[in-house]
């Protein structure tokens, strides 16, 4: 018959030496998850058990959060399957009723469920609360004693001793993870702030936003929603682990999410694939998911999501707080770039207006007089021939007033945003490299690429030949470069793609070197259903690198 334990008294003095040991060892982790492990094999060893497992509570207090065991080998583990998750079974009555417990023979207690099939037999149970700070942390569980002989009064007054100190230890480990992830957070919020006011290229800076919070928030992927001009949240950055096509997609402002987000409320999922409330593009694959508004001052600029995989760990509430409080950091530093934007375009304004004030002021003035002195040479003259010349300057000098004019009205008005084509876009950022690299590189254009090439895919082009051709500069030493942007190819599915092709004759790609430039090439092209590779380049004995980007028009 199962037995459960009298209140007990304390160990005997022969094993005082074992059990301060014992105490010893539990509070030497800092880390959390081997302070959990540290605790399974000195209760196993402290009662002579053969398995050991430590069942933490889920912060709700429905079931199990987190099951760590020893004494089960790993082919073992994966032939039994799902851990157990506190719902049910003794395991479940133990967090409902969190007092000691021994049994001679689990499987005869009536809370028992029984084994799972492949679950080793284990013979003598023990099992001990843990409290941390006096709250339920969890319970500590031992089975089978060696030779087979049951678990006693002395052995469960022993690990009650260690579970007091398997609580303390517990809660410094606490400490010390929650201080470690405030620091890491802090540490992502200070490089989104830095990306965004760098002054450099606005997508890349939102991208790192997106590998911030899934980096951080421990997830499968991370997104950042801004507001579309026909209304909604657009995607315009994506940071996941798996290729994704959501890159441009528009969430309507009909969804129900979006409502509550642009009204600044944050939305928690848990379940992402389940809810009907997620776009199926958005929430395939995907499980716990958080939607954080990004809030400053009362004005939401966008949203923050975080998303982990499909029966993922919920996020806890610390996690959510802290993801809150990065959203807001972010938030902040997407006002304060766009303020600093302002100020420059500002700038720009001020500068305008300044040189069509000394257009009309000087320029024309000076030409007018000009003009004027022209004409009283033109009636002094008595010669035909110099009266008519003069007559033609003068003509022309009154067309050149009225072109000046012309460019000071345009200079007076605000600079409409009209896209430029595929083509003027690639020419400018060749243009712009040739400053730092010393020379210009070469381009060739293949097929209709202004015509054929949709924006998103443009856009993608574009940043992928600006990190093309800034790792050429920094790392390759090349003395030419290659581009070539060929709107004519197919892609290995047989969609019609464009290409991009950037080859130098440089020092090539080191073994073991950095890749993180490459990487986001690949990432870039993913998102839209194509690839992105690298080769030697066009350099004697193939030296030099070649970097291909292709993705559908």
């Amino acid at each position: 018959m199962p037995v459960v334990s009298s209140p007990g008294g304390a160990p005997d003095s022969d094993d005082v030496p074992r059990l301060l040991e014992a105490m010893r060892s539990v509070g030497s982790g800092h880390e959390l998850r081997s302070t959990l492990e540290q605790i399974c094999g000195t209760a196993a060893e402290l009662a002579n058990a053969r398995y050991a497992a430590i069942g933490v509570a889920a912060e709700d207090g429905n079931g199990l959060a987190e099951f760590v065991f020893q004494g089960v080998d790993g082919e073992t583990a994966r032939l039994i399957g799902r851990l157990p998750d506190g719902h049910e079974g003794l395991l479940g009555a133990l967090l409902r009723e969190p007092e000691p417990v021994w049994l001679a023979e689990p499987t005869e207690d009536p809370r028992s469920c029984g084994f799972p099939e492949h679950h080793p037999r284990m013979r003598g149970f023990l099992g001990v609360p843990i409290r941390v700070q006096g709250e339920i942390f969890g319970n500590l569980y031992l089975a089978e004693k060696s030779g087979g002989e049951p678990f006693d009064d002395h052995d469960l007054d022993m690990v009650r001793v260690l579970a007091g100190e398997a609580g303390i230890a517990i809660g410094n480990a606490r400490l010390y993870e929650a201080a470690k992830q405030r620091e890491r957070w802090i540490d992502g919020s200070v490089a989104v702030t830095t990306a965004l006011l760098s002054g450099g290229d606005a997508d890349e800076a939102l991208q790192v936003v997106a590998e911030q919070a899934r980096r951080l928030s421990d997830s499968a992927a991370g997104l950042v929603l801004l507001p579309a001009a026909e209304g909604g949240l657009e995607i315009v950055a994506v940071a996941s682990e798996r290729p994704s096509k959501a890159l441009g997609l528009v969430v309507p402002a009909e969804n129900e999410v979006v409502g509550e987000l642009l009204a600044g409320e944050a939305v928690f999922v848990e379940d992402a694939a389940t809810d009907p409330r997620m776009l199926s593009d958005l929430s395939h694959g995907y499980g716990p998911t958080m939607l954080l508004p990004l809030q400053s001052g009362g004005r939401v600029l966008g949203t923050l999501v975080m998303a982990r995989a499909e029966g993922a760990q919920p996020f806890s509430e610390t996690e959510r707080n802290l993801a809150t409080r990065f959203a807001s950091q972010a938030a902040l530093a997407l006002m304060m770039a766009e303020v600093q934007r302002d100020r420059e375009r500002l700038a720009v304004y001020e500068d305008r207006d300044r040189i069509a004030r000394d257009l009309h002021d000087l320029v024309i003035q000076r030409l007018f007089a000009t003009g004027m002195m022209l004409e009283s040479a033109q009636r002094r003259s008595a010669v035909p021939e110099v009266r008519q010349g003069v007559g033609k300057a003068v003509d022309e000098l009154d067309v050149t007033i009225q072109e000046i004019r012309t460019a000071i009205f345009a200079l007076q008005q605000e600079p409409a945003e009209v896209p430029t084509g595929l083509r003027t876009r690639a020419l400018r950022e060749i243009n712009m490299a040739a400053v730092p690299l010393g020379f210009k590189p070469s381009h060739h254009f293949v097929g209709p690429v202004d015509m054929v090439v949709g924006e998103l895919t443009a856009k993608n082009l574009i940043a992928a030949l600006r990190e093309a051709l800034s790792n050429a500069f920094r790392h390759a030493g090349a003395s030419r470069i290659d581009v070539t942007v060929d709107a004519t190819v197919r892609l290995p599915d047989g969609r019609p793609g464009v290409r991009l092709t950037v080859t130098d004759d440089g020092v090539g790609i080191p073994e073991g070197g950095r890749r993180s430039g490459l990487k986001n090439l690949a990432r870039r092209a993913e998102s839209l259903g194509g690839d992105s590779w690298y080769g030697p380049g066009s350099g004697e004995e193939s030296r030099g690198a070649s970097v291909v980007w292709e993705a559908p028009h």
